[in-house]
């Protein structure tokens, strides 16, 4: 079983890359529950699963879920950065 995380909304998946994929098989596969989750909690996205994925039956099973960072409040942060001169 391949740990993973789902943006619940859109149904991608998070990919070691750090952007999001249709097909489960290229999402980055975490050792553990929590380190998804933390890593899930970081991402500028709404509603995640943290789902198990089992490649020779392409079955899911949910094991946690919550909210990343909001997508808004990531904007907002964006544009607080000072540029240069």
């Amino acid at each position: 079983m391949k740990i993973i995380i789902e943006d619940a909304e859109s149904l991608k998946f998070f990919t070691a890359e750090g952007q999001w994929a249709r097909n489960a098989t290229d999402g980055k596969g975490f050792a553990a529950t929590r380190l998804a989750f933390k890593a899930a909690k970081q991402e500028p996205i709404g509603k995640f699963n943290i789902v198990g994925y089992i490649p020779s039956t392409k079955q899911f099973v949910n094991l946690d879920h919550g909210h990343g960072k909001s997508v808004a409040a990531s904007a907002v942060a964006a544009s607080l950065v000072p540029t240069a001169p």
